[in-house]
Parts: structure tokens; C-alpha cells; sequence
């Protein structure tokens, strides 16, 4: 059988959407995001969701209907979970064990524990003021893995089969309640938390169903821009300054920029120069994704007790940034991929 054609670029986007992301988790804990320079970085969550869309539905279309729902449910299980799992153990670990604070010292064991347990289980649970009320204390990028899980479900119960006007009516719909959203709070900045719970539904229900809509009416442009020049749209998108439309700039970029470097991306030429770096920018990127915050919240009270100065500051996060790159790899090495190897072998066997 002929194997689909790997879109390496966008693997390769991902990445630098994480990187960027964990540059403004950094940025955030220092300066609120309309005085960094990267303050419009949480958006890569944004572009995670629309390139999810169109890669479930490339990748699953046309066998979802064979497969069934529930193998569909394991494997995204298999790819997802282990790192929730992990994210959850190193959230426990620093909280516990951070030189720079004692909240650990407020909490009983048993309450901590429920908080591991719904943190495990991708069970919202905004109780800890000392984490910003976060909806997954212990791991706070763990909120747009629940609503990717929501949307997966979603996907397997229904949005597969959908034709595509009914997808397109739907999607003009979500972008209706995302502007809503956005006009409202006067940001995207939402879902991460208790209090702004629903925002993050309304930016995966547009987003992903964007992403399908590119699969679904092959909106794949062909361009020569490459790896290198998709890298710098993206980016550019990150960096824009704040003024007081933000909210509006924030919103066509996740309306029309985001599905547009989509389409971009899949139908863009990679040099041979560049595929080991989107090779390794892909695999990294959700293990990254997964495993960074642990160390911002440690960042975060260093910061808080030592108030270093902006250059030992620019040192720190860079060198940061790096060692968790770093680190990722090993996760991605140690556990994350010898577990889904023992994981599919597992199911394989117990449906041969």
C-alpha cells in the first residue's frame, strides 16, 4: 500500500510554534504580554488547533469509518496521554520540591493528590490560587490538550462525515461566537482558566474546524516560500505589538492568517537543507509543549525572590529555552516513544 505523503513543513511549523510558545510563558512571568516582544505568542495555540483540523482529517478521513470509533479513541489516547501523564508527574515534582516558594506547605496531602489525579485525567480542576486558578494546576498547557480531546470526540462521533457545506455553515458559525469572544474579553487570551473556561472551546471549535475545511476543499496552496519563509510568516505573527485593536488583530489572524500558513504549509517545496531540522522541530514539539511549564513556575519564583536584572534575565531564558528543547528530546527518547511502541504492540495483539 502506497503511504501517504508526510507534510513535512508543517511538522516542521509546529515546532517553531512550541518554541515560541515557551519563549512567551518566559516573557509572561516577567512582563504582561502588551510590554514583551513576543506578547501575541499564545496564539501558536490557535495554530496548533487548525493544524490539528486539518491533520486528523487527513489522516483519518478515509478510514475513520472502518476503524471505528473506538480504535480511533486509543490511538489518539496512545499519542496524547503519555505526556499528559508525564506533564502532570513534573507539575507534582516542582511544586513540591521548588527552592524558591512553600506553597506546598498550604496543601494537604490528600487534596494535592486529587489535584495529581485530575491533572492525570484531564479533569479541570481551578482551585490553586497559587497557579493563577490554572484549569490544570499542575500542568497549565494541559487546558488546550482537554479541548483537543473534545475535539477529537467530536470528530469520531460526527464532524467525519459531515458534508462540506454543512462543515462550511458550521465553521462561519464558530467564527461568529469566536469574534463574540474576542470583542467580549478584548483578547484571545482565554481558556487556561476557571473564570475563562468556555473561551477555550470557542477557539478550538473555529480553529479546528478550519483546519478540516482546508483538507475537506483541498485549499492547499502551492508556493515556493519553503521552510525557512513560512518559519518567518509565522513568527511575524507572534511579534506583532500591541495597540488598542489587538483584539481585532488577534482575531484575522486566527480567522484568515493561521488557516492561510496552513494551506501554505501543505503545499509548500522543502529543501533537502532543511529536513532533519523540520524532522526533529516536529517530534519535539508536543513533548516540549508538555513538559516546559514545570520549570516556568520554578522561573517564576526565582524571578520573584532574586529580581535579576534584564541581562542576566535575557541569558536565563534563553539558555532555558535551550535546556528545555533539550529536555524534551530526552522525554521524547526515554518515555514518550517507548511507551506508544509498548502501547501499540499491546492493542495490536489483542486485536490479532
Amino acid at each position: 500500500m502506497k503511504s501517504k505523503k508526510h507534510f513535512e513543513i508543517l511538522d516542521g511549523l509546529r515546532g517553531v510554534a512550541a518554541i515560541a510558545i515557551v519563549v512567551f510563558h518566559f516573557m509572561e512571568m516577567v512582563y504582561v504580554p502588551d510590554q514583551n516582544f513576543i506578547g501575541h505568542g499564545f496564539l501558536a495555540v490557535d495554530f496548533f488547533f487548525c493544524l490539528s483540523g486539518f491533520v486528523i482529517a487527513y489522516a483519518y478521513d478515509d478510514r475513520i469509518k472502518k476503524m471505528g470509533w473506538l480504535e480511533f479513541f486509543k490511538s489518539r489516547l496512545i499519542r496524547l496521554q503519555p505526556l499528559v501523564i508525564v506533564g502532570a508527574v513534573l507539575g507534582l515534582l516542582a511544586f513540591l520540591f521548588d527552592p524558591f516558594s512553600s506553597y506546598a506547605e498550604a496543601y494537604g496531602t490528600g487534596k494535592l493528590f486529587l489535584i495529581f489525579l485530575c491533572s492525570m485525567l484531564m479533569i479541570p480542576y481551578p482551585v490553586m490560587a497559587e497557579r493563577s486558578f490554572n484549569n490544570f494546576a499542575l500542568n497549565a498547557p494541559s487546558w488546550s490538550l482537554f479541548w483537543e480531546y473534545i475535539a477529537n470526540i467530536f470528530y469520531a462521533l460526527g464532524l467525519y462525515k459531515i458534508k462540506r457545506q454543512a462543515l462550511l455553515i458550521f465553521t462561519f458559525i464558530a467564527a461568529g461566537l469566536l469574534c463574540f469572544i474576542g470583542y467580549r474579553a478584548g483578547n484571545l487570551l482565554g481558556g487556561w482558566a476557571g473564570e475563562n473556561f468556555w473561551d477555550g472551546g470557542a477557539r478550538i471549535l473555529y480553529s479546528f474546524l478550519a483546519g478540516l475545511l482546508i483538507y475537506r476543499y483541498n485549499w492547499i496552496i502551492n508556493n515556493k516560500l519553503g521552510f525557512a519563509g513560512l518559519s518567518i510568516l509565522l513568527l511575524l505573527a507572534f511579534l506583532v505589538p500591541y495597540t488598542s485593536w489587538s483584539w481585532l488583530s488577534q482575531l484575522l489572524t486566527v480567522l484568515i492568517y493561521f488557516p492561510l500558513l496552513v494551506a501554505l504549509g501543505a503545499g509548500a517545496q522543502l529543501s533537502e537543507r532543511f529536513k532533519k531540522l523540520c524532522d526533529f522541530s516536529g517530534k519535539i514539539s508536543y513533548p516540549l509543549y508538555m513538559t516546559h511549564y514545570a520549570a516556568l513556575w520554578i522561573f517564576y519564583n526565582y524571578y520573584n525572590t532574586h529580581k535579576p536584572a534584564t541581562p542576566q534575565l535575557v541569558v536565563i531564558i534563553i539558555t532555558g529555552t535551550l535546556l528545555l528543547v533539550g529536555f524534551a528530546y530526552l522525554v521524547m527518547v526515554i518515555y514518550d516513544l517507548p511507551v506508544r511502541k509498548y502501547l501499540n504492540q499491546k492493542r495490536n495483539k489483542l486485536k490479532g
